[in-house]
């Protein structure tokens, strides 16, 4: 397969120095280009800001800003088999960034903010043969929320996830099949490798490889 991953967080601007963003690692989508490649997979990846190493065998795309990573994501959609999203995109952006350092002043500052692409959102509507892998970071009814997130957005799977996995090297994940939206299945206190290694798997058995 050609398979598609998404990394890392996005960093949304205010100004030329001070950024929105999130405690993403990127270990996770790392992790999964690493076994793609390692099953003999054509991979791409796309990835925010991080500090990991190119995995070896990769198209490696970096981007900034959640407006970026739609565009590369869009630009090859159209290319790959598969779609592994475990990038944590920012759902809002500033509405006006400065151009010029923002000087701090007395009183409170108020930010405008707007809403970014829903990446995974506009693949759901517009893909063809594609399978599509969703990441859910959720604290509250987080399977009652994946398991929305997964159908609202026409996904193929969906793995849930809890924010203490962001920086971590282990973590538990909950993964779930639009093939059968009752079922569950728990990888418990592994590391990343081993996940990216099973949504490999995943992916090839979403293609039937």
């Amino acid at each position: 397969m050609h398979i598609l991953i998404t990394a890392g967080p996005t960093r949304e601007y205010l100004d030329p120095v001070r950024f929105f963003t999130n405690g993403s690692s990127g270990q996770m989508g790392f992790a999964c280009a690493a076994a793609a490649v390692d099953r003999g997979h054509k991979v791409t990846l796309i990835s925010g800001p991080v500090n990991l190493a190119k995995p070896n065998g990769v198209k490696f795309i970096p981007v900034v800003s959640a407006a970026d990573m739609a565009r590369e994501v869009f630009s090859v959609f159209e290319l790959v088999d598969c779609v592994i999203m475990t990038a944590a995109v920012a759902d809002y952006t500033p509405a006006k960034p400065a151009r010029h350092k923002i000087v701090k002043s007395p009183g409170d500052f108020d930010v405008k903010m707007k809403r970014t692409t829903d990446i995974l959102a506009q693949l759901g509507k517009s893909k063809l043969d594609q399978k599509l892998i969703g990441f859910a970071v959720q604290d509250k009814n987080a399977k009652t929320n994946a398991r929305r997130k997964l159908v609202e957005k026409n996904l193929d799977a969906i793995v849930l996830n809890s924010p203490s996995a962001m920086g971590s090297t282990r973590n538990d994940v909950n993964i779930l099949k639009n093939s059968n939206i009752r079922y569950w299945t728990l990888i418990e206190n592994k590391t990343k490798k081993y996940i990216g290694k099973q949504i490999i798997k995943l992916a090839e058995e979403l293609n039937k490889i």
